[in-house]
């Protein structure tokens, strides 16, 4: 898998750039410009970056979903996010699990918390050199209300938390206890150190 890309195929912004097309999704977060999205889409590229929310993960649902609907092609998920939460993240994990083009994750500076989850429901997985990862049990969103909603919102966070840590064990192959204890710890990883936990695949422009 090729994931290199060569910045001159970029070219220049259009002198007057158009709005994002209105049948387009654009990725989750924002910075960056409408034509710029619209070419990342183009290659098939959806971006997480900055904190996983509701919105942001309606957002990267409906991208992944329409270029699923496009063509069979793998889709890019470039990663660039410290968490989110834990309901946003499963939304992202459900389309990924549902389509039939296949997800390659390259996380492009640091993958975290419920993050990580998206990132190991990728068919493929890589990272450039100096990204960063943290293991650290996703957050719930803030619940309010009387003692008996409070407490089925803990439970269903805690039922949704066992679906992570048991994808996280199938994916790395490390044992139940020791994803939990790395999750409680807030555990930091290099890319490397990610590569031998078997989060990931590959280090995209090793020295």
């Amino acid at each position: 898998m090729n994931l290199r890309h060569d910045p001159m195929r970029w070219g220049q912004p259009p002198p007057n750039p158009e709005p994002w097309p209105p049948h387009l999704p654009p990725g989750a977060g924002p910075g960056l410009p409408g034509w710029l999205e619209e070419r990342l889409f183009d290659q098939r590229i959806v971006m997480i970056r900055g904190p996983l929310t509701p919105e942001g993960a309606t957002g990267i649902a409906a991208a992944l979903l329409t270029l699923d609907a496009a063509g069979p092609g793998p889709v890019q998920l470039h990663v660039a996010s410290a968490g989110g939460e834990l309901g946003a993240a499963l939304s992202v994990i459900d389309v990924i699990d549902s389509m039939a083009a296949p997800v390659h994750a390259v996380v492009t500076s640091e993958a975290a918390g419920a993050v990580v989850a998206v990132l190991a429901a990728a068919e493929r997985r890589a990272a450039y050199r100096h990204a960063r990862f943290r293991l650290t049990e996703p957050r719930a969103a803030a619940v309010s209300g009387t003692a008996d909603e409070v407490a089925r919102a803990a439970g269903q966070h805690l039922r949704e938390l066992e679906e992570i840590i048991i994808r996280l064990v199938e994916l790395t192959g490390q044992s139940r206890s020791r994803i939990e204890d790395d999750l409680s710890a807030g555990r930091g990883l290099t890319a490397q150190e990610a590569l031998e936990y078997h989060l990931i695949e590959e280090i995209i422009g090793k020295a």
